[in-house]
């Protein structure tokens, strides 16, 4: 990896992927709708950037959270896009044995208590729960 690898835009990591990886492509589309999914693509960039996988296999852990999805009556109008991300982003975790199913609950659970008692526009500060 060189120096230039952590400033990647959107575009930079589509080329890699020589088209591969799906992202929302409309003109003008909001890219993330809310803090959470800013977050699910910065933690996956890092860890691509760390070497646990590839930009082509992201591209095939999301396709087959997007095909899960599918298969269960996800109506695919591009609405839980970023669920999807979070799917593949959890199923890579585990995969790679970052982290354990149990873990990934407890720690959705101690953000959602972090983020409760966090007053509007402050930083939330994670206690570590791992």
């Amino acid at each position: 990896m060189n120096a230039n690898t952590t400033h990647l835009t959107l575009e930079d990591i589509a080329r890699q992927c020589a088209g591969a990886m799906p992202l929302p492509a409309a003109p003008g589309a909001v890219v993330f709708a809310e803090p959470w999914q800013a977050h699910a693509f910065a933690m996956t960039v890092q860890l691509h950037e760390k070497g646990l996988f590839t930009w082509p296999q992201w591209a095939v852990a999301l396709t087959q959270a997007i095909r899960d999805a599918q298969a269960r009556g996800d109506a695919d109008d591009g609405h839980h896009y970023y669920l999807h991300w979070l799917n593949a982003l959890e199923h890579m975790v585990i995969q790679h044995k970052l982290g354990t199913p149990d873990q990934i609950h407890d720690l959705e659970h101690a953000w959602e208590d972090a983020a409760a008692r966090t007053p509007h526009g402050q930083p939330i500060a994670l206690d570590a729960v791992l």
